[in-house]
């Protein structure tokens, strides 16, 4: 696919190229790894101005999200790519690979410091999700701001630069310029941009900031950080689609093959199957990609954790902002109830009028719901403008109907929909059938006529 940049990307793209050192504060889903991949290509092969690039992300970003990027526009895919996750064995072994882009995740930052010491090898650093570095107290900051003098470039990312207050920028700030802007300690920073709040003679449990600290702070950074707000942006669409990957562990990568192996070879040939074996057979693997299936007496066994961990990341991404959750299977629903009662997040499923009402008043940061439940009549806008569906139906008309609760008259804020997708899995077919709007559901049933055909072929080869 060709990359043709909206304005306000072009202008990104040129900011990263001329500016060594910069903070991009752009909205979820709006491609910010994109962007960053263009200027990182233009800057290895078009002007020569560095040599290896590491990229630091949350986990399951790092599985998945930048190398599937370079694969999907064209003039990228020559870009290569090194993965360094897992043992220790398989990070060394990565991080000897020759390579473009060393990606890595958040938690073995101070591994990688403390391996390389002062033969840090790579010229160029790329922080996702950069406002994981907000804390002046945390290793991960420490290790980083160490081995800042080796570091002749660094693009921090992050749709959320300050989500607890002005205080969260110093870290991430140091990390560009060094205390040139901010100050050189954290306690300079405080004592200029911000008061004693509420104390306990002479504790002190907060800090509120100055009258005008916000502006100030704002013009001192505004050189190295690009702050985009809607009208930056006008020339998109009101809806931003969101593609998420997710790679399975190998594990439940083997359960998923297995079991669709075994169910494919159960149907008949292609030309014979009918819309409810296929719905069937689809369901069940819908179920197994999300990460838990129903045997014949409705127990759940839940198969594997990857998708529950994407979301989890996803939504700490958010940092506060609300989201409209829509989930397809029961069980579904009580794994993300489970995994997000560990958070203080404010969660809700979606009953009634009384969860609509609380929603739109602000009091409800995550909203779960079926699409079923909530396909007309419900008016959800005020709440907030971020979809994530965990998992998708192929009810063409529930999706574009559940999507309309935010995406809707009212809204005053370009809605984005995030797809949490599991490579190689069903979830692909479904999302290429949405693209596909009133084919959709012909798709579905073609594309699993496919995988019976090669299936069927497979198994020709075995007797042989």
């Amino acid at each position: 696919m060709q990359f043709i940049p909206h304005s306000y990307q072009a202008y990104c793209i040129k900011r990263i190229l001329d500016t060594p050192f910069l903070a991009l504060f752009l909205d979820m889903g709006l491609g910010k790894t994109a962007i960053t991949l263009q200027a990182v290509n233009e800057l290895k092969y078009g002007r020569f101005a560095v040599n290896k690039v590491l990229v630091i992300a949350p986990k399951k970003v790092a599985e998945a999200t930048w190398q599937r990027e370079i694969t999907k526009w064209d003039g990228l895919s020559h870009l290569r790519v090194s993965t360094v996750l897992g043992s220790l064995a398989k990070r060394i072994k990565a991080l000897c690979t020759p390579a473009d882009i060393y990606i890595i995740n958040r938690e073995n930052v101070v591994w990688l410091v403390d391996y390389y010491k002062n033969d840090w090898p790579f010229d160029m650093v790329v922080i996702d999700e950069m406002s994981s570095f907000k804390s002046h107290r945390a290793k991960r900051f420490k290790s980083l701001s160490a081995i800042r003098p080796h570091i002749k470039r660094l693009v921090g990312l992050t749709g959320t630069p300050s989500p607890n207050g002005l205080g969260d920028l110093w870290a991430q700030v140091y990390l560009l310029d060094k205390g040139q802007r901010l100050g050189k300690s954290y306690y300079a920073f405080r004592e200029r941009y911000f008061n004693p709040g509420k104390t306990d003679g002479h504790i002190v449990y907060t800090y509120d900031p100055k009258k005008g600290a916000g502006q100030s702070i704002t013009n001192a950074i505004s050189d190295i950080c690009i702050s985009m707000k809607s009208e930056d942006y006008l020339d998109l669409p009101d809806a931003v689609i969101d593609e998420i990957p997710v790679v399975l562990d190998a594990k439940a990568s083997k359960a998923y093959r297995e079991m669709e192996r075994d169910m494919v070879l159960q149907l008949p040939d292609s030309e014979y199957i009918d819309a409810s074996s296929a719905a069937a057979l689809s369901n069940k693997l819908q179920q197994l990609a999300n990460g838990a299936v129903y045997d014949e007496d409705r127990n759940v066994h839940e198969i594997h954790s990857c998708k529950i961990e994407a979301f989890m990341e996803l939504v700490e991404q958010l940092n506060g902002r609300h989201a409209l959750v829509f989930y397809n299977f029961k069980h579904d629903l009580d794994r993300l109830e489970k995994a997000l009662a560990k958070t203080k997040l404010r969660v809700k499923k979606l009953n009634g009028a009384s969860e609509e009402i609380a929603w739109n008043e602000g009091r409800i940061d995550i909203l779960l719901a079926h699409p079923a439940s909530t396909a007309y009549g419900l008016n959800l806008q005020d709440g907030g403008n971020h979809v994530i569906w965990f998992g998708l139906n192929w009810s063409l008309e529930l999706y574009q109907q559940a999507n309309k609760r935010l995406h809707r008259q009212g809204q005053k804020e370009k809605v984005i929909i995030h797809h949490l997708i599991c490579a190689g899995t069903r979830d692909e077919d479904l999302m290429k059938a949405i693209g596909l709007k009133e084919d959709a559901q012909d798709y579905v049933l073609s594309s699993l006529k496919a995988r019976i055909d090669l299936y069927k072929k497979e198994k020709s080869t075995w007797k042989k």
